[in-house]
C-alpha cells in the first residue's frame, strides 16, 4: 500500500501541474482553454523528437521544449483569444476555437512520418514511443517495501516547487497583483494604466510552459509518449481537478491534482485497473452535483 501511495502523489504531482496552467487562464479570462493538453502533448512530443532524432542531450531538449511550449501560449492568444476578444465574441466562441486549434496540433503531431512536412517536428505517426534507456538519468532505490525510480521522484519537488514560486508570484509581486487586477475588473485594470492584453499573453505563456512541462515529466517517467497523451491522459481529469478544487483557485489545482491522484490510485487497487480511467468522470459529476463551487471556491461563488 505504500507503493501505492507514492504512486499516487508522484500522478498527483502531474495533475496538479497540468491544473496549474487550467486554472490560471480561467481565473484570468474566465475560460478553459481547451487546447492545454495539446500543449502538454507537444511539450512531450518536442523534446522527445529533439533528443532522439535531432541529438540533443535531453537536458537541451527539455529546456527548448518548455521555450516552444510557452511560445504556443502566444499562438493560442495571438489567434484564438484576442481577436475574438476584441470583437466581444461569447466565451463559447473562444472555446470552441481552443478546441479546434488542439485537433490542428494533434493532427500535425499524428501525420508526422518520415517525408512529410510535420518530419522535422515528430516521425512516428500515431505510434507510441518512450526515451531509450541512457537518455535519461533513472538510478532505482529501494526503501523497505517501496521503489523508487528517480525520474518519477525529481517530479514531485519539482512540482510543488514551481506551484510554490507561482503561488508566491501571484500572491506578492507586481507582475500577481497586475494579473489579479485583470482578473477581477480588466476595464478598471486598463484604466489603471496596466497593458491588459500584455497581462494576457502573460498568462498563457505561463500556463502553457507549464502545460509543456508537465508533458515533458510524464513522457519521461511513464515512457508514454504519442500524440494522444493530452487527450486520453490528463485533459478531463485537469478539467475534474479545477472543478474539484475551485474554478480559477490555483491552492484549489494544487489540493484537487493530489486528491484525484490518490482516489485513482485506491480505486484501482480496490476495484481494478479498469476502473481508472471512470474516475475522474465520476469525481466530476459528484462534485457538480454536491458542491459545484468545488472546494476552494468562493470567487465561483461570487460570480453565480
Amino acid at each position: 500500500m505504500d507503493q501505492q501511495i507514492v504512486n499516487a502523489i508522484f500522478i498527483g504531482s502531474i495533475y496538479a501541474l497540468f491544473a496549474v496552467g487550467y486554472t490560471l487562464v480561467f481565473g484570468i479570462l474566465d475560460i478553459l482553454n481547451l487546447a492545454h493538453s495539446a500543449v502538454f502533448m507537444l511539450g512531450a512530443a518536442l523534446t522527445y523528437s529533439l533528443a532522439i532524432n535531432h541529438g540533443q542531450s535531453f537536458w537541451v531538449a527539455a529546456v527548448l521544449g518548455i521555450a516552444l511550449s510557452a511560445l504556443m501560449g502566444l499562438v493560442i492568444e495571438h489567434v484564438c483569444l484576442r481577436p475574438l476578444r476584441r470583437r466581444h465574441a461569447p466565451p463559447i466562441a473562444a472555446l470552441i476555437s481552443t478546441i479546434g486549434l488542439a485537433l490542428i496540433i494533434v493532427a500535425a503531431v499524428e501525420q508526422g512520418r518520415p517525408g512529410s512536412l510535420t518530419s522535422s517536428l515528430w516521425v512516428d505517426g500515431a505510434n507510441s514511443v518512450a526515451f531509450p534507456a541512457g537518455t535519461i538519468p533513472n538510478p532505482i532505490w529501494h526503501v523497505g517495501d517501496l521503489t523508487l525510480e528517480a525520474t518519477k521522484v525529481v517530479i514531485i519537488p519539482i512540482s510543488i516547487a514551481l506551484m510554490l514560486v507561482l503561488g508566491y508570484v501571484m500572491r506578492y509581486t507586481q507582475v500577481g497583483r497586475g494579473l489579479r487586477a485583470v482578473a477581477e475588473n480588466p476595464r478598471a485594470a486598463r484604466l489603471m494604466g496596466l497593458d491588459v492584453d500584455r497581462m494576457i499573453s502573460l498568462t498563457l505563456v505561463i500556463s502553457s510552459a507549464l502545460g509543456g512541462l508537465a508533458g515533458i515529466l510524464f513522457g519521461a517517467a511513464l515512457g508514454d509518449i504519442s500524440p494522444y497523451i493530452g487527450r486520453d491522459n490528463v485533459e478531463v481529469r485537469g478539467l475534474a481537478v479545477i472543478v474539484l478544487g475551485g474554478m480559477g483557485s490555483i491552492t484549489g489545482a494544487v489540493f484537487g491534482g493530489y486528491l484525484l491522484g490518490m482516489i485513482e490510485v485506491l480505486a484501482a487497487v480496490k476495484l481494478g485497473s479498469g476502473v481508472r480511467g471512470g474516475v475522474a468522470f465520476a469525481a466530476l459529476f459528484l462534485v457538480l452535483v454536491l458542491r459545484p463551487q468545488g472546494l476552494f471556491g468562493t470567487r465561483l461563488r461570487e460570480r453565480i
